[in-house]
């Protein structure tokens, strides 16, 4: 206590002296005080301008006392009224060493806090490097493995130790005490002269305000009154509008620099230098749980909160614009009044070492940096716009994945969407708006999407239509941007500018935001670049009357403020919402495991993916198995497929005409002359025919044959359409029917038969053929004549009048042939006659027509049944083959021509089996590996083909499971960054 009793004792005696001395010439205005004691103790001087530590293109090193200079003053030299005539050197000794303590004090409260309002200054200036902890080696990281930092913690001194060295400051302010009361009696002088010594000696340093203050605050208040608060206003908006420019070119700057570090690490990585794995970015893992929620949930419904930019406007609005801005490059199709934005956007932009751009589906980077690239991604983007846009529509749902990577990019996932139109004209479909509408209403009615509302500053608001639809979805504004665009022509144009701040401030409409901003994307001109736009968008703000008038605030300006803004309400609404998707993801992965093993405890989980793989590999193999089939089995099907193809044209169009001829000459060239044509025009292709027809046979056998146990029906509509679709493609060797066509010309002209065999044989081959004829021949005449008395009475059947006719015909005719055995195939004229009139006299009117069509079914069964007979003789008639039948009255040459026709389709048939096996199986399985490939591409196919519940099951559980699993390392990577 008395300590501080003598310290008011002593600045008691230091301000009478300032005041009332006349020893003091001269006094130090208040501008040359240090700015700091202006601040502090002068607030309302009014040369006093609110100055901000400016920044500093370049770090230096300085210190508090580098940055407060003390200026060594001339002083008059001190006269004292009263003079003592002795040196009194122990009050002089004491006043020197009291005045040492205030000096310590003193000079450590000052210097304490210019260090302190130093250290804030460089701590402001220095960016936040947080981002860029990947450049420092990993070595840096990992520093505490190889030196033992806590050993060397331990060998340094602690703090007691410290103290000890130190020196003990309470013992000397104790000294300095004690010589103090030894000096009581000159206690008045040694105030004085403390005074007078403080007054002068600390004057250059931060304490003299104290005194300084004093002698001018009256003059300070005159002038301070002198300024008004408009003008102050206006001042300190126009520095804060400097400061924060200044403030993103120094971003910029520092920007240029990290990404060309980063391009020097990256070439270092390229050459071996410096190999380390470089982690996914946060931004990244997002974009790809969006990318796979899509695909899992395409209409965003209840089970797809997670957060997405989505930018809304009506067309022309500028959109495009503003995310090109974002996005630092002009990465979209351009048209003058056209709509260009025909389906969803989904950008993903995120920070990285170069600029450059890549589709979701493809490995091509786009250099943004370079016109040809930018040309061609525009290019592209607009030809998937158009492949997604199906016909007869204008915009499409589909949604187009684009990455785009760079320096200083705000890393968020921005969906663009079509424009909202009011009226639809010509060359757009009827429902163009109404489709665009449902499109944004979807992208929109997720809690947690940020919908970046843009409007057109230059144009009426009440001719808005995006606002009221955005009042719909978000009545509450709760997670509302606006964003208005072309403020310098709503500038120029608009007669009242605080309708411009009544657009801004959400008053002119009844639409509720978060935020409001104004920005400029460019003076119209589609070949600006984004550094121009920049610049002038910074020059208008800079010189905009919005900003002066305090219509507009620094921080609503500027495409740069506005991606910060919506970069820090992305990453809010993720980390508020991603993991409560993540649990819900938990519990209907938890429930669809349950169904599956309610239901298939015995089966494995296979997706639409892994099910057309394994059936792949089915098919595959059975496709396989063709070549297995052994040359007999080939042979047998081919010749008896063959014959089926071709009986009808031997039986009736070459046997029955030459076997109705008078002798053996004329029947053998009637067969030759027959079997010639035959063979030069429909022969080889029926035979190729036959072969096709065949080989699809053998392979639907293969492909459609229950395997027992190992059958899964779920295959079953793939297997068809792989085998449909590989038919469909096939086609055999245009060369193989010239070939064919030598080889059974050759094999016909041969009538040689070598042994009794082959002469059996081809009478049995002849038998068979006959007989089947014979049936099908007593069939028709059946079905002809009705059914007979055994029938009529068994089944209680009765005939029609026409099988009645049919059958008395019938009878008359038989008659006939009774009496004439050797009758010709064609009724004579008379005959009909006869036959007509007979069958009159018994009550039957009948036509000329049913005669001849009820005489040749009549007269083809009886000759069939006599060349039948013909058989039976001739199987002892070899003998008399040999002998070219001479001096015989048996002829066998209908058995000759049934052997070459036998031969010719054994010949063929093992023609036809080589080319299968060693050519056709081989480009049919080729055929089929193409068509298993492009349906693996084709993921409508495999929906089409590959149906069921439990397919869909498999898919939804693989599906969540894979979204969980991109959840979980996304939330802990989001941690880790925290």
């Amino acid at each position: 206590m008395w300590r501080l009793h003598r310290a008011a004792v002593a600045c008691e005696v230091c301000q009478s002296l300032v005041k009332h001395s006349s020893g003091i010439k001269g006094s130090l205005p208040l501008q040359k005080l240090h700015l700091v004691s202006r601040s502090i103790y002068h607030s309302h001087h009014p040369t006093l301008k609110l100055q901000r530590p400016q920044f500093r293109t370049s770090f230096h090193q300085f210190s508090s006392l580098t940055n407060l200079h003390l200026r060594k003053l001339k002083l008059s030299p001190i006269k004292y009224g009263y003079q003592p005539r002795r040196n009194f050197w122990p009050a002089r000794l004491a006043a020197r060493l009291l005045k040492l303590r205030y000096l310590i004090l003193g000079s450590a409260v000052g210097g304490g806090y210019t260090a302190k309002k130093t250290f804030d200054q460089w701590k402001d200036m220095i960016p936040d490097l947080s981002d860029y902890k990947w450049i420092v080696p990993d070595i840096v990281w990992e520093i505490d493995e190889y030196i033992d930092l806590e050993k060397i913690r331990k060998a340094l001194p602690n703090s007691e130790d410290l103290a000890k060295l130190a020196p003990d400051f309470d013992k000397i302010v104790e000294s300095l005490s004690l010589l103090k009361d030894f000096f009581t009696t000159g206690h008045k002088l040694v105030s004085e002269v403390i005074g007078a010594s403080d007054l002068l000696l600390l004057l250059g340093s931060p304490g003299e305000t104290a005194f300084r203050a004093t002698d001018h605050g009256s003059e300070s208040d005159k002038h301070y009154r002198k300024v008004t608060d408009k003008e102050k206003i206006d001042q300190l908006q126009e520095e804060l509008l400097h400061t924060q420019l200044k403030y993103q070119r120094i971003l910029e700057r520092l920007e240029k620099e990290n990404k060309e570090l980063r391009k020097l690490v990256l070439q270092k990585d390229d050459k071996g230098i410096h190999h380390r794995k470089l982690k996914k970015s946060l931004i990244d893992m997002y974009s790809e749980v969006l990318d796979v929620l899509s695909d899992y949930d395409a209409s965003y419904n209840t089970q797809d909160h997670l957060p997405r930019v989505v930018v809304v406007g009506d067309q022309s609005a500028g959109k495009t614009s503003v995310l090109e801005m974002i996005a630092q490059a002009r990465i979209f199709p351009r048209g003058s009044g056209e709509m260009m934005t025909r389906s969803p956007v989904k950008v993903t932009l995120s920070e990285g070492p170069h600029h450059v751009a890549l589709f979701k589906d493809s490995s091509r980077e786009f250099d943004l940096t370079k016109e040809e690239d930018l040309a061609a991604l525009r290019h592209e983007i607009e030809l998937r716009m158009r492949k997604n846009v199906k016909e007869g529509c204008t915009v499409s749902p589909e949604t187009i994945s684009l990455n785009v990577k760079g320096p200083g990019l705000q890393r968020m996932v921005l969906v663009d969407l079509p424009g909202v139109i009011n009226t639809v004209t010509s060359g757009m479909a009827p429902d163009t708006k109404e489709t665009i509408f449902s499109i944004s209403k979807a992208y929109m009615q997720n809690p947690n999407a940020i919908i970046l509302c843009i409007q057109d500053g230059s144009v009426d608001a009440e001719r808005s239509i995006v606002t009221d639809l955005v009042s719909q979805m978000d009545p509450h504004g709760r997670r509302t941007i606006f964003v208005l665009t072309k403020v310098d022509l709503a500038e120029k144009n608009v007669a009242s500018p605080s309708r411009i701040q009544q657009i801004i401030e959400g008053k002119l409409f009844p639409m509720k935001a978060l935020g409001y901003f104004a920005v400029v994307t460019g003076k119209g001109n589609s070949s600006e670049s984004i550094e121009a736009i920049r610049e002038y968008e910074e020059e208008f703000f800079q010189n905009s009357k919005l900003l002066k008038t305090s219509m507009l605030k620094a921080h609503q300006v500027t495409t740069r403020n506005l991606s910060l803004a919506v970069s820090d309400c992305f990453w809010k609404m993720v980390r508020e919402s991603v993991e409560q998707q993540a649990d819900s993801f938990k519990a209907t992965r938890f429930n669809l495991e349950t169904e599956w093993k309610n239901n298939y405890p015995r089966l494995r989980e296979l997706d639409r993916n892994e099910l057309f793989e394994k059936a792949k590999n089915e098919i595959l193999d059975e496709v396989i198995s063709l070549s297995q089939v052994t040359p007999k089995h080939w042979e047998e099907i081919l010749q008896q497929s063959l014959w089926e193809r071709v009986s009808t044209h031997v039986i009736e169009n070459i046997y029955l005409p030459a076997a109705q001829t008078m002798n053996s000459g004329t029947f053998n060239t009637t067969v030759d002359i027959k079997l010639k044509q035959w063979t030069d025009k429909q022969l080889p292709n029926k035979a190729v025919e036959v072969a096709w027809e065949t080989l699809q046979e053998e392979f639907s056998r293969f492909m459609t044959e229950p395997k027992g146990k190992e059958h899964d029906d779920i295959f079953d509509k793939l297997k068809e359409a792989v085998k449909e679709e590989s038919i469909k493609r096939h086609k055999w060797n245009d060369f193989a029917e010239d070939s064919l066509r030598v080889i059974q010309h050759n094999a016909l002209e041969d009538r040689s038969i070598s042994d009794k065999q082959q002469w059996d044989a081809a009478i049995y081959f002849m038998e068979e053929a006959l007989q089947a004829r014979l049936k099908d021949t007593e069939n028709a005449i059946e079905n002809m004549i009705g059914p007979d008395w055994k029938k009529r009475w068994l089944y209680w059947k009765n005939r029609t009048q026409e099988q009645f006719v049919h059958n008395e015909t019938k009878n008359e005719l038989e008659k006939m042939l009774k009496c004439n055995e050797e009758h010709p195939a064609y009724l004579a004229s008379d005959e009909i006659t006869t036959v007509r009139k007979n069958l009159e006299s018994r009550g039957v009117e009948v036509d000329p027509s049913l005669i001849k069509d009820t005489w040749h079914q009549v007269y083809r069964r009886h000759f069939l049944k006599t060349a039948l007979n013909h058989c039976n003789l001739c199987r002892r008639g070899f003998y008399y083959y040999q002998r070219h039948f001479v001096d015989s009255e048996l002829e066998c040459n209908d058995v000759v021509l049934f052997w070459r026709i036998q031969r010719m389709l054994a010949i063929t048939a093992n023609t036809l089996r080589q080319q299968l096996t060693n050519t056709e199986v081989r480009r049919l399985e080729k055929n089929v590996k193409e068509v298993l490939e492009d349906f693996a591409e084709d993921s409508e196919k495999k929906v089409k083909l590959l149906t069921g519940k439990r397919v869909q099951l498999a898919e939804d559980l693989k599906k969540v499971r894979e979204i969980q699993e991109k959840l979980d390392a996304f939330i802990e990577a989001l941690h880790q960054e925290k």
